[in-house]
């Protein structure tokens, strides 16, 4: 077991799911305490699924999207889920949320965090919570802000992969072997009813970051997550 802890910073309530569901139900698995902040529940623009059905209701596409997510994080182990309900296209992030983030930071003090991918021109939503994300982090460092409180260090910040990162000039730096957490998070992903059609392009997209990884390493590899590393490693002898 481990005392160490991890933050994800998820704009809508199954981006988490897809995009670091590997990574939670790993570190999960070791002991970690992971944190997931879902920030909307993607009521508007994720929701296609549930809008089609008759009598539907905003209120009632957030508790089934609700449902969905909390079931999803206890398969990935996750410690504790949170819904901001910040709206949907567009969130919406002001300094009050972006405080009571930095505050998180300061709570938890995660060893590494994750979130979005700094450019998608097909969902604002996404971008929009990278920089959230960052800019929570800076304050979390800055010793003015709630100075009786302690700051928090320096941890590594992923962006984990969009949907079609090409278009996001998103480059990943670093894969993650999730063959072992593959079952859990494949469990999380068939939680997700409303966005059905995305379960087997996200079982291809690791299956073939697997295949990179193994490439990449030389340790044979079956599924992978991929991320984007913001900050440079710091290290005491090159690997």
């Amino acid at each position: 077991m481990t005392d160490k802890t991890a933050l994800v910073v998820s704009a809508h309530s199954a981006d988490f799911v897809w995009r670091a569901g590997g990574a939670i139900a790993l570190h999960a698995s070791m002991g970690w305490a992971v944190t997931v902040v879902c920030l909307s529940f993607g009521e508007r623009g994720e929701s296609a699924k549930l809008w089609k059905q008759g009598g539907m209701t905003l209120d009632k596409v957030k508790t089934e999207r609700r449902k969905e997510s909390e079931l999803a994080a206890r398969k990935l182990g996750a410690t504790d889920i949170q819904f901001w309900d910040l709206g949907d296209y567009p969130i919406k992030l002001d300094n009050e949320s972006l405080f009571r983030l930095a505050d998180l930071y300061r709570a938890i003090r995660p060893a590494w965090v994750m979130s979005h991918s700094r450019v998608d021109p097909y969902n604002g939503d996404h971008p929009a919570v990278s920089a959230f994300t960052q800019e929570a982090r800076i304050v979390a460092q800055a010793h003015g802000h709630h100075p009786d409180t302690p700051v928090i260090g320096a941890p590594q910040v992923y962006l984990f992969e969009p949907h079609q990162p090409e278009q996001c000039g998103w480059k990943p730096n670093v894969i993650l072997n999730i063959t072992e957490a593959w079952e859990a998070k494949r469990a999380a992903i068939e939680c997700m009813q409303g966005q059905e059609h995305l379960w087997e392009y996200y079982t291809r997209v690791a299956l073939q970051r697997g295949v990179q990884g193994g490439r990449n390493s030389g340790v044979p590899m079956t599924y992978g997550e991929a991320y984007e590393a913001i900050f440079p490693s710091v290290v005491g002898v090159l690997a």
